[in-house]
């Protein structure tokens, strides 16, 4: 058996970050970038108005000035402000020729078509220059960079329309075993409803990749090689199942004699160490346990860096955060541990963590409401109530 940090390096070692495609704005969000982007045009392109107010020359002072028009945002006046004179400005608009600053109302009086200043504003106040966000040609982003909503404003207001990206990767996933059965359907009183499937599948939408559904195989080496034949062109084919050593654990014999070889087989880590990483052909393979809470954490641990790397990331390991437990802790033994524990607010701020009494990997209801994942080390030592561990939040899925 290998560490977990070893299996992750080696597996992200391995792959290649997809190609490039050109996509417009509108489809960027969570896409990954493949090419630096700089700016279009500069923000704001003149000097505007920060406030409502009147545009002056600060030199003037108090005034009285004389009233000679109006800059609304997007209608700007025409002409120039010289000595002695002011123009009725809102926020937005650009500042007139002549003008260096800006009186905000609440410090102007207004009579007929003189101005009266209560604050005389110093050169530049409530003006904001010409490119005091961004200029034609700064670098806004480096690639890579997977685009949130924020990046989409920003490069909408760089009038950038269309950018180079990664390819979203196809995941494609086989699941195997007589007993599975998708939900909904029939099935008699030995088989069992596949659960790992969905979540997988699920898994693999929400980390930004397209799934490729490839269907649950028998225990059928037939049906197992001519599926998993269908992933010939995906970036990675991921299996669920029969990665164990049972009689009927098929997988791995299956695609080795497919022409399929290993890497590793076996990590040592609780839940999910029957976990294996070959290639299938040109495809890259990674075999899950098939078992739904063991197929989860190995799909954080691994797939969701492997999806990374493919999109052009680094494929790093899942952020850890620091959380206090609630109750004690047992000793670990020499296989790394991922703890499902629910979390409340602690007094200092800091997260308090409720192990789940029962860690039985069968229990995906345990799962389903754990907010966390308490990472044991190899041989850690049993820990007290209050003591601070480390844990992958489940919400950064």
């Amino acid at each position: 058996m290998i560490p977990v940090a070893e299996a992750r390096a080696r597996i992200v070692a391995a792959l290649a970050p997809t190609g490039p495609e050109n996509i417009g704005l509108d489809a960027a969000l969570g896409r990954v970038l493949a090419a630096d982007v700089a700016a279009r045009r500069t923000q704001p392109p003149v000097a505007v108005s920060a406030m409502d107010g009147w545009a002056v020359r600060s030199a003037d002072g108090a005034g009285p000035l004389r009233a000679i028009g109006e800059s609304a945002a997007g209608r700007g006046f025409a002409g120039a402000v010289a000595p002695g004179e002011t123009v009725r400005i809102f926020t937005g608009a650009p500042v007139p020729a002549g003008a260096d600053a800006v009186a905000i109302q609440e410090d102007a009086r207004h009579e007929g078509d003189l101005v009266h200043l209560a604050d005389v504003p110093g050169p530049g106040r409530f003006v904001r220059p010409a490119g005091l966000d961004f200029a034609t040609g700064d670098l806004l982003y480096s690639a890579p960079r997977r685009l949130g909503v924020r990046d989409i404003g920003l490069l909408a207001a760089a009038d950038v329309p269309r950018i180079d990206v990664h390819r979203r990767p196809r995941i494609a996933v086989l699941a195997t075993g007589d007993e599975l059965v998708p939900p909904g359907l029939p099935r008699g009183p030995a088989q069992i409803v596949d659960a790992a499937r969905p979540a997988l599948l699920a898994f693999i939408e929400a980390r930004g990749a397209t799934a490729v559904d490839l269907g649950i195989a028998r225990d059928d080496a037939a049906d197992i090689a001519t599926r998993a034949g269908r992933a010939a062109g995906a970036d990675l084919l991921v299996t669920l199942g029969g990665a164990s050593v049972g009689d009927h654990d098929l997988i791995a014999r299956v695609l080795a004699g497919d022409g399929a070889t290993l890497d590793f087989w076996k990590i040592a880590m609780r839940p999910g160490k029957p976990l294996m990483f070959g290639r299938h052909g040109d495809t890259p393979l990674l075999g899950l346990p098939g078992n739904p809470v063991s197929a989860f954490v190995c799909s954080l641990l691994f797939l969701g860096p492997a999806i990374e790397r493919l999109s052009g990331l680094p494929g790093a390991a899942p952020r850890l955060a620091e959380v206090r437990l609630a109750s004690p802790l047992g000793a670990n033994d020499k296989r790394e541990d991922y703890v499902r524990a629910t979390l409340a607010p602690g007094a200092d701020g800091i997260p308090l963590a409720q192990p789940a009494p029962v860690q039985d990997s069968s229990q995906l209801r345990t799962l389903a409401l754990a907010d966390a994942l308490i990472q044991r080390p190899v041989l850690a030592p049993a820990l007290p109530a209050g003591a601070l561990v480390p844990a992958i939040l489940l919400d950064q899925i």
